[in-house]
């Protein structure tokens, strides 16, 4: 029997859908950390797992995601995109704020999973992760290359969008924006052009539906251990992604008032769902 959900949460399940879609087309925003920051991480793994039996148990919580999830991608993520060309460390700090109001959330659900677990996985993966951003980051700045845009070079980048679901942190955005491939995609979803979606939604799928049994097998197997490793991801991509310097002072504010709108909104949302 499904789920059932309130209209609240329908509501929310539909904004949440909304920012993970325009969120995963910006650069340095990754659409797993997203998904694990809302708690849509796990049942998303176990949809691309077992579709089937997910959807039959699930799909109350699915519909408004993926209507939300449509809307932010092919709607909101022109605004977010718009407002990221203008300012984008004022875009960044929104997003970091809605990160921020979740991880609490996702500290204590580690804990309660298993108490004698240790954190040592936690600190490792936070370390790994943000030397492998960090160097990632350099790989982009040091390296400008000129992919042809054409039928593999787009299944390609559904295959990166498709990893960084499956690996929260890693931004494909910022790796297409080094392949020279990241204006021409967004201008081909931007006018629904189909040489450029299909082979982007067939490199998503298959991308996603080979690695998602193992990582919800894990999940299932060992809990404590992969939410800890996940959260080290989540932390380190999310304090590798923001911006260090700023222009002038009014930006430092405006970045401080958006991240805290973000938190208060990620705090918000979590508590509706929790009732």
């Amino acid at each position: 029997m499904a789920k059932n959900i309130n209209f609240v949460q329908f509501i929310i399940l539909i904004i949440q859908g909304a920012v993970v879609g325009a969120g995963a087309i910006l650069p340095g925003i990754s659409g797993g950390v997203l998904c694990v920051s809302f708690g849509l991480y796990e049942p998303i793994m176990a949809l691309l797992t077992n579709p089937k039996k997910t959807l039959k148990e699930n799909y109350k919580m699915f519909i408004p995601f993926v209507v939300g999830w449509v809307l932010g991608f092919f709607l909101l993520a022109k605004a977010f995109t718009f407002l990221y060309e203008i300012a984008p460390d004022v875009v960044l700090f929104l997003f970091f704020g809605l990160v921020c109001g979740t991880i609490p959330e996702m500290f204590k659900k580690s804990e309660l999973s298993d108490k004698h677990a240790s954190w040592t996985p936690f600190v490792i993966s936070l370390g790994v992760s943000y030397i492998m951003f960090h160097a990632l980051d350099i790989l982009k700045q040091s390296t400008a290359l000129a992919v042809p845009a054409n039928f593999v070079s787009f299944a390609f980048c559904g295959f990166l969008w498709g990893l960084s679901l499956i690996v929260p942190g890693l931004s494909s955005s910022s790796v297409l924006i080094c392949l020279g491939l990241y204006y021409p995609l967004m201008d081909g979803i931007d006018v629904f052009d189909m040489s450029v979606l299909i082979p982007f939604v067939i490199g998503i799928v298959v991308t996603a539906l080979a690695f998602a049994r193992l990582v919800d097998m894990l999940f299932k197997k060992h809990y404590a251990l992969m939410s800890r490793i996940i959260l080290g991801f989540v932390i380190s991509s999310s304090l590798k992604a923001l911006p260090y310097e700023f222009g002038n002072s009014f930006t430092v504010l405006l970045c401080a008032v958006c991240c805290a709108l973000g938190f208060v909104a990620a705090l918000v949302m979590e508590k509706h769902e929790s009732k």
